[in-house]
């Protein structure tokens, strides 16, 4: 129970006792108090001025003054109320004895989170690391909220840029593989996107032999179906690794060439219905003037989709296959204005789930030199970068000088733990609406907010347990009176299961992430100021032992949220 519902529960008791009134304990506001004033937790009296008939001030103070005399974990209260010493001590072993705390109850909803959504013409990179962070740590953040949680991907596997590195690589690159050059395969149809980029600035005209490759494409052309087949399986090989690197997996994976012809049966019942209409060239749209928007095409007059309908087909099926409670897209904002127009003309068709899909909208990711372009060659590689963090790591970590114990294979993890750390929190500590701009340098730093920081204070706390020559549990946290500064650690500890709550509700990671910061700092600040395995009453050093224990597991969660892991030596 978290401390507002403590003293809701306890004040609508008071209620009852002095006043004779039920209230639902869910109708009594109570806030933290501001820190400017002395106290816990305030409780709003205002709403109760109806039932008591009493100036604010006399209703607060009757009411502070039972819960003093009545619940013995309510210490005083002056205008604010102030827990006891055993209030704390209660709520940190509770928390100590929750193997699952900051694990929200079932909530029943099923939720589908799609994100990465690769193009199949190029590796992928810094932005994509982007969509695929937040995409994975949401998943975690919505599971923690007691939801079931489906990770889907739909990778773009047809259309004009894949034929353009098609075109390229029959014209340019005289039957290369990724065998025969060394090179992943995802990398070496990037080459061929940028060479193809070239070409098309020189001749213009081939972009005629582009598109005549596409309608061979889609008209089943044995050979043009043969080079898609194994450009695309290069590309998978590829993503494969990266994925794996950065720790990210999916339960559906959808391509879209199976896709891309969904959502013509919905067109049609789209016209039945009179919420779309057709030209006289026979294309279908849907008219959004009324809406604040254009008119959309939905269908062109050839008959062929756009991407709109596909999406439309998409989100229909997904919502009947799986029994959807709700559906977050993983986009970024230049996508905005294509996820207000999915959302009405689903609502238009009459799908009343249409309301339940969410566009996360991210900011773009820009480097101190300005944007990427992949078809000009100037983008961040993810595999590279991934690359340059596990060097950075090592270089930082061997400056340190404590990692003489560990054997070389224990080195290597703890490299590639602490690069991949410092790059997933530097991006994911950022609200997600906002561009940022990533400077590699800054995201390891071992001081100040960053991963490697977190992970250094919870390998401290990890050091600080394995040299304890006590037993110690959660029954030792009622063993010793709090310090103010502990009490301060079992308050922040105690918002754990809430910034749960709120990052899911704003499908926000960076919630998370500057919660885990505030958290080891706390801890940082405590531990220069108090002597933890110094301390010579047993009660004490146990109760201390319990409080970092309760600590560490907590930037566990937390961190797992972010898809972080935290090294247990440093």
């Amino acid at each position: 129970m978290t401390p507002e519902a403590f003293i809701q529960q306890q004040a609508a008791a008071a209620v009852l006792a002095l006043y004779g009134t039920e209230v639902a304990d869910s109708s009594l506001q109570v806030s933290v108090t501001r820190k400017e004033f002395e106290g816990d937790y305030t409780l709003v009296t205002f709403p109760l001025l109806k039932i008591t008939r009493q100036a604010p001030d006399v209703c607060g103070n009757a009411i502070g003054q039972w819960l003093v005399d009545n619940v013995k974990e309510i210490a005083a209260y002056n205008s604010n109320l102030s827990f006891s010493p055993l209030y704390w001590n209660e709520t940190l072993s509770a928390m100590a004895a929750d193997g699952e705390y900051g694990q929200l109850p079932a909530t029943g909803k099923r939720i589908m989170v799609e994100f990465s959504s690769p193009n199949t013409n190029k590796p992928l990179h810094l932005g994509h690391i982007r969509n695929n962070l937040l995409g994975d740590s949401v998943s975690r953040i919505l599971k923690a909220c007691g939801n079931e949680v489906i990770k889907a991907t739909l990778v773009n596997d047809r259309g004009v840029h894949i034929c353009k590195s098609m075109y390229a690589w029959e014209k340019l690159f005289n039957g290369a593989t990724p065998q025969s050059t060394g090179k992943k395969g995802d990398h070496l149809v990037g080459d061929c996107y940028v060479a193809y980029a070239k070409l098309e600035k020189e001749h213009p005209e081939v972009l005629e032999d582009v598109h005549k490759m596409l309608v061979d494409w889609e008209a089943g052309n044995p050979h043009v179906r043969e080079l898609w087949a194994m450009m695309n399986g290069w590309v998978f090989d590829g993503f494969a690794e990266t994925y794996k690197a950065l720790g990210i997996s999916f339960d559906k994976v959808d391509y879209e060439h199976d896709t891309y012809l969904l959502g013509k049966e919905l067109v049609q019942k789209g016209l039945e219905m009179g919420a779309f209409v057709k030209d006289p060239d026979g294309s279908v749209w849907c008219d959004l003037t009324a809406d604040g928007l254009d008119r959309k095409l939905v269908l062109r007059g050839d008959g062929t989709s756009v991407y709109i309908t596909q999406d439309l087909g998409t989100a229909e099926r997904r919502f009947a296959n799986y029994n959807l409670d709700s559906h977050v897209y993983v986009v970024g904002n230049e996508q905005d204005y294509h996820f207000q127009v999915l959302k009405l003309i689903l609502g238009k068709l009459g799908f009343d789930w249409a309301s339940q899909i969410y566009h996360l909208s991210y900011g773009m990711v820009e480097l101190p030199e300005g944007k990427m372009k992949s078809r000009e060659g100037t983008v961040v590689d993810a595999d590279d970068l991934i690359q340059s963090m596990y060097e950075e790591a090592k270089k930082t970590s061997e400056e340190s000088g404590k990692l003489e114990d560990l054997s070389d294979a224990e080195k290597d993890q703890l490299y590639h733990m602490i690069g991949l750390g410092a790059l997933k929190y530097f991006i994911i500590k950022v609200d997600p609406k906002k561009t940022m701009l990533f400077n590699p340098k800054e995201s390891i730093d071992f001081n100040g907010n960053t991963g490697p920081f977190i992970q250094y204070t919870h390998a401290r706390i990890c050091s600080i347990l394995r040299k304890a020559t006590v037993a110690f549990g959660p029954a030792d946290a009622m063993g010793a009176q709090p310090s103010a500064k502990e009490v301060r650690l079992t308050k922040l500890l105690g918002l754990f299961p809430g910034k749960v709550a709120e990052a899911g509700a704003a499908l926000s990671p960076a919630v998370i992430a500057n919660y885990a910061y505030d958290l080891a700092k706390e801890f940082n600040q405590y531990y220069h100021e108090t002597p933890i395995l110094k301390e010579e009453n047993q009660a004490v050093l146990k109760y201390r032992l319990e409080l970092i224990s309760v600590l560490a597991r907590t930037l566990r969660s937390a961190m797992g949220l972010l898809g972080i892991e935290l090294p247990e030596r440093m």
